[in-house]
């Protein structure tokens, strides 16, 4: 009997405990729908609604994944399909890209955090949006964070600086427009911080020196400013993005473990450090776009595992040494728009080895159809004396002026104690002397100014855009004649003319609308003028015939374009002479350069620039192979002319939803081509349609993709091509990249072609 009563116990306490598990595996269940709720029901989550089983067994996708352990939710990865972002957020609900009004952040995180449990919480692109709340600490086991693609603002919770267990914290594409905390040192296990594309200001914060776990930092695209701190104490360091903000001073020094420095698109100044060519781990460094000076030191090139140098558009000068070597994985570099001189380096200079070298716009001694005048680059010479001299001469008369505010006022305080009378007229007399050396210190300083921001935008040398006569066009063109038009279309036609100083042009006219504002058409033209970017047809000027005062009717208007000669890319994707045919790496380096000017007009411009009419007969060559961008920016001016539009022209969408996608749809037909030959412009979708299942195996991409291709590229940067076109063409715009992300896939894709080269070349 007492056995009986000894085996009751043991099972009534084994019934207790199933049934114990039972509730806290229905509490999570219910946690679950919860957050559903809240989510407004996203397409991601709609498996839930007829799944009557636990939840840690629901099979895992692309866009949801639930991982468990001991009946307890460890990872929760929730990806929704609200990624389109607007330039600003005012912290109020967005119809069809936010959640609703009637959502509360405080109340989904304290939903949230009933799993205790988690260990990865992933909920990106669901139209959350609010201020973090505090509450999120609740979460303790918590090793990675990511909240990337919402709509969140405000500061980062200082509640998260007791996360320690944290490892991996991204905060991307959100909108926090404070400074950033200086408490990161307290998660000390952390190895991969990422905030890029947010609002963040100030500078940066010192405490991220101090976690000596750290791999990865990623920054780029805020408004951080100042000067950086020392990185050597990072010693795992290995990735470092810090693009597209306002640091300034002397670049910072870098650990011996870094392997990508992407510090681009800043204010850095002074020279390229010598100790960065000691960094023999770096694959990957791009300094272009900053103001950096002096000649780049030879060691940077011979890096053994370096394959991207990029350090354009700075104020580089000087003259590289003859015996200067390239490493061996050098694939791709580029210096153009600098002050440079002298002869490329051999290594440079050749491009057999399947090397792409970018070195236009410099003072060298090679190709001067490519390269600045030889007095503008003298001129630069004496320019940057003038400059140190009069900055000199500025900071001098500060000092002096100082000096003498200074020794004004002791006079003035000895005097007033004896002969108050006669210091007031002493002080008046000092006064004005006073306001005299102060003046002369003002008109030095806004000459140094002056010449500051003309160092800083030497790089740009596009000509002046200015107004022409109509007679100068008629001249350009013999009066518009038949024989000089080269395109007629429904709203414009197209004209080749030499101007009076041998320069030949392009001249695009337009018959403008009758309810056109000449008064608004001229501030579309100056937003226009704007548009100068070394992959875009430069913009000279414009005219608008004919006409009075503010009225439209019979008015046209000309814009004037430079000559580009070389032809386009559609016609050149047709060549198959050995001469002509664009190998692999060419189209690469013309899809490359396509991409910059099309980031460019996105992003580079305020407002941005979308819709640009992007096809492969509108992308024109040089002599050098360098692609120029043409009929880019016509959306600006769309309104003045569009009513001259034939009926089976289809108007460009006004949707700003959608502008992006636009460029980006378009432009994978562009990588289509690239791939696959010329296609009839209205039958590239269907071309693809049919055609998508073949890319995905060797032998269907032997069928379809162009025969030169083939030939000429490795199976891993063909691939990555391939993976950014089938993006860039999908039917849901949500799924389509950014240019950011196409930009940076086919510059990887050159970088892999470029390195399976050189190993071929080696072998």
């Amino acid at each position: 009997m007492r056995y009986f009563y000894f085996d009751v116990l043991i099972l009534s306490w084994f019934l207790l405990f199933i049934s114990n598990s039972h509730e806290l595996e229905q509490d999570q269940n219910q946690g679950l729908l919860e957050l559903r709720m809240f989510l407004e029901f996203p397409s991601s989550l709609q498996i839930m609604e007829n799944y009557n089983v636990d939840f840690c067994y629901l099979p895992s996708s692309s866009n949801l994944s639930i991982k468990c352990e001991d009946n307890s939710i460890i990872e929760l990865k929730i990806f929704g399909d609200k990624s389109l972002k607007p330039l600003s957020f005012n912290g109020f609900a967005i119809p069809n890209q936010t959640l609703s009004m009637n959502f509360s952040i405080d109340s989904f995180f304290m939903t949230l955090t009933k799993l205790k449990t988690l260990k990865v919480l992933t909920l990106v692109s669901l139209g959350i949006w609010g201020k973090l709340p505090n509450k999120i600490e609740s979460l303790t086991l918590l090793q990675v964070l990511d909240l990337s693609s919402n709509f969140i603002y405000g500061s980062i919770p200082p509640k998260i600086s007791k996360m320690v267990n944290l490892q991996s914290l991204s905060l991307d594409q959100n909108y926090f427009n404070t400074t950033l905390p200086n408490w990161f040192d307290s998660l000390f296990n952390l190895t991969f911080l990422s905030l890029k594309k947010n609002h963040f200001k100030g500078s940066f914060p010192f405490s991220l020196c101090k976690i000596k776990k750290l791999e990865v930092i990623s920054l780029s695209q805020n408004e951080l400013s100042g000067e950086l701190p020392s990185f050597e104490s990072l010693s795992g360091l290995h990735v470092l993005d810090l693009r597209e903000n306002c640091f300034e001073f002397d670049l910072p020094r870098l650990p011996k473990s870094v392997v990508t420095v992407l510090l681009s698109n800043n204010s850095f100044s002074g020279e390229i450090p010598k100790k960065l060519g000691e960094l023999n781990h770096l694959q990957h460094l791009d300094l272009s776009s900053n103001c950096l000076e002096g000649t780049p030191p030879s060691t940077l090139f011979s890096l053994s595992n370096l394959s991207y140098l990029n350090l354009a558009n700075n104020v580089l000068s000087g003259e590289f040494s003859d015996k200067l070597h390239c490493g061996g994985k050098l694939g791709y570099v580029d210096i153009s728009s600098n002050r440079l001189s002298g002869l490329l380096p051999p290594c440079l200079a050749n491009s057999s080895d399947g090397r792409v070298v970018r070195y236009g716009r410099n003072c060298l001694s090679v190709e001067p159809q490519n390269q600045q005048r030889g007095s503008y680059c003298k001129d630069f010479g004496s320019r940057w004396k003038k400059f140190m001299i009069l900055k000199v001469i500025a900071l001098l008369a500060i000092v002096f002026g100082f000096v003498l505010v200074v020794l004004v006022f002791g006079v003035f305080v000895c005097k007033k104690c004896h002969f108050m009378k006669k210091c007031r007229k002493d002080v008046s007399v000092k006064i004005v002397l006073d306001k005299s050396a102060t003046g002369v210190s003002s008109q030095v300083l806004a000459d140094a100014r002056i010449i500051s921001q003309a160092v800083k935008l030497g790089t740009q040398t596009s000509p002046t855009y200015r107004q022409f006569s109509i007679q100068e066009l008629k001249e350009a063109t013999k009066n518009f004649s038949l024989l000089t038009c080269i395109g007629d279309g429904s709203i414009v036609k197209l004209y080749k003319g030499k101007l009076e100083n041998g320069a030949y042009v392009v001249i695009r006219s337009f018959v403008l609308s009758k309810k056109c504002s000449i008064q608004n058409l001229k501030a579309k033209l100056d937003l226009l003028s704007k548009l100068e970017h070394p992959n875009l047809v430069s913009l000279l000027g414009h005219c608008i015939d004919g006409g009075v005062q503010d009225d439209s009717s019979n008015q046209k208007l000309h814009l004037v374009y430079e000559y580009v000669p070389n032809g386009d890319y559609h016609t050149r994707l047709s060549e198959y002479s050995a001469e002509k045919a664009l190998k692999w790496p060419d189209r690469l380096a013309i899809l490359i350069g396509v991409a910059k000017a099309v980031h460019f007009l996105h992003t580079g411009v305020i407002p941005g620039c979308f819709s640009n009419e992007l096809k492969t007969k509108n992308v024109l060559l040089d002599e050098h192979c360098i692609p120029k961008l043409s009929d880019y920016g016509m959306s600006i001016i769309k309104e003045d002319i569009e009513k001259f539009e034939t009926k089976s022209e289809k108007k460009l969408k006004s949707c700003q939803r959608t502008k992006t996608d636009n460029d980006v749809y378009n432009f994978g037909f562009i990588l289509l081509e690239s791939l696959v030959g010329p296609i009839t412009c209205d039958k590239g979708e269907t071309y693809f349609l049919n055609e998508k299942a073949s890319f995905g195996s060797e032998d269907g991409r032997r069928k379809i993709v162009d025969p030169i291709v083939l030939t000429t590229c490795c199976q891993e940067s063909l691939s990555i091509a391939i993976s950014i076109t089938t993006k860039c063409i999908s039917q849901e715009s949500s799924s389509r990249p950014s240019f950011e992300d196409v930009l940076w896939n086919l510059q990887y894709a050159a970088q892999v072609q470029a390195t399976a080269d050189a190993d071929q070349k080696s072998d």
